[in-house]
């Protein structure tokens, strides 16, 4: 069988063929929705274990770095295969997208039985590095928690995997109708389980877990439903498949520099955690709000990146400039009143903001100054994410990874540290604007450098 003639498709993919500007929203508009969608269901979720009591949100809150590491795995993995998949599809390399896909599903495979070692032995001791003995219902309900989501994240794995292969070949609305379905799932699934509604026990804390796993796998098998059903670009080959190491490193070398960038908020997140539950539990709760609330306007950002990156290397394989340095201005125009939106809501309503979450009046008091100092970040994030984007598409994800490096690692906790000591609670929230300063500084110098290096040098081509 010749995989480059019966995978190829009968005309050129919209990529590199529909108006920039209808493209980017035809592709990323899909994202956009299913990523909000996702952050509304991941609020919702904290806003049902918040009733439960500010222990419980705590609890929560403090699994988000060992969850903010699964999913970089899984969605930094994505991003690799992405990029050498839509590459492929550019230059008509139909046999190399087919092994790319193929070779994918083995990664993600491998990830999955990694992470389901991790939720057997590493749970316990990781919340009881971050609350020690003091609180032994945070620890009870943040094991039982965290165990449940690694041990079962086959369905994120599943789920990422089959979506990002639909966003590779254009194909977002199917990988929207996944995402949709398995958060739709969840918010059904969270009261009942959390509070023991219509005969179902009450699990508590462990009912949102359980909402959420049974939610990706949901997701999981409408995305691989719609993948064999409609995506007909790409084929899998697994009769006598042996690993590919020179494509598998391929896909890591971009992949692995988003998934450390992405496992950075990981340690950054541990970090915060530290530092604010020596003030108060009610501090780390505050954080894990705060980090709730963002999601809702990142997340169409992010939406916004997954639409553009398959655009931005599939033009790049087909040597179309301008196709390419439309969709970036593009990108950053939406995204910028993407994040505007969040900077208005987090300057002029933190109250109602921190309502949603049953805050009582201690945590009004430290929240609403919070929110209103972090939320002068959003003024310069949206530039950030896109270059980061940018670099990921054109690989060069190793310039996403050192801004990421030194946003979160060298100047965001250093400086959340240094505040906290020396000026209090009040001051540490500063340490996210200062952070984001410095990641617009060497976020630009790095666009520069790639424009000069690479995409000045590719022909002007049809816009």
């Amino acid at each position: 069988m010749s995989n480059q003639q019966s995978s190829a498709p009968i005309q050129e993919n919209k990529m590199g063929i529909m108006p920039i500007g209808k493209l980017v929203f035809n592709m990323s508009l899909p994202m956009m929705v299913s990523m909000m969608v996702q952050a509304l269901y991941n609020i919702v979720d904290s806003i049902f274990v918040a009733k439960l009591s500010e222990n419980a949100l705590t609890a929560v809150s403090l699994a988000f770095p060992l969850q903010t590491l699964l999913i970089a795995v899984a969605t930094g993995t994505g991003v690799g295969m992405n990029a050498l998949l839509s590459k492929s599809l550019g230059e008509k390399d139909f046999k190399k997208a087919n092994k790319t896909a193929t070779n994918a599903a083995f990664i993600y495979a491998v990830s999955y039985i990694i992470f389901l070692i991790l939720g057997f032995t590493v749970v316990k001791p990781f919340y009881r590095s971050q609350v020690g003995s003091a609180d032994a219902e945070i620890m009870t309900m943040g094991v039982d928690y965290l165990s449940t989501v690694m041990i079962f994240s086959f369905g994120i794995f599943t789920q990422v995997f089959f979506e990002r292969l639909l966003t590779s070949t254009g194909r977002t609305i199917f990988s929207m109708t996944s995402q949709l379905s398995g958060a739709v799932t969840n918010i059904i699934l969270d009261p009942i389980l959390i509070f023991g509604m219509f005969g179902a026990p009450k699990m508590g804390v462990t009912g949102a877990a359980v909402a959420t796993v049974i939610g990706q796998c949901v997701a999981g098998l409408v995305a691989g439903t719609c993948n064999h059903k409609f995506n007909h670009e790409v084929r899998f080959q697994f009769k006598g498949f042996k690993p590919d190491f020179k494509i598998i490193g391929t896909i890591y070398a971009v992949g692995i520099p988003s998934i450390i960038m992405q496992s950075i908020g990981s340690v950054m997140t541990y970090c915060m955690n530290r530092i604010l539950i020596e003030f108060s539990s009610t501090a780390t709760a505050v954080f894990g709000v705060y980090f709730k609330l963002q999601s809702f306007f990142f997340m169409p950002v992010f939406g916004l990146n997954n639409g553009i990156t398959p655009i931005i290397a599939y033009n790049y394989g087909a040597r179309q400039r301008k196709r390419m340095v439309k969709t970036i201005k593009v990108s950053l125009a939406t995204a910028f009143c993407l994040t505007f939106i969040g900077f208005v809501l987090f300057e002029s309503i933190p109250q109602a903001l921190l309502g949603l979450f049953n805050a009582s009046d201690d945590m009004l008091k430290i929240g609403v100054p919070a929110l209103r100092t972090i939320g002068v970040h959003y003024l310069i994030a949206w530039f950030c994410i896109i270059a980061g984007t940018v670099f990921q598409a054109l690989g060069k994800a190793v310039f996403s990874m050192v801004v990421s490096i030194m946003r979160q690692l060298v100047v965001l906790v250093p400086a959340a540290y240094l505040l906290a000591k020396f000026g209090g609670l009040h001051m540490v929230w500063w340490s996210f604007p200062i952070a984001e300063v410095m990641s617009f500084i060497v976020s630009l110098t790095f666009l520069i450098k790639i424009w000069n290096d690479i995409i000045k040098d590719i022909p002007e081509g049809r816009e």
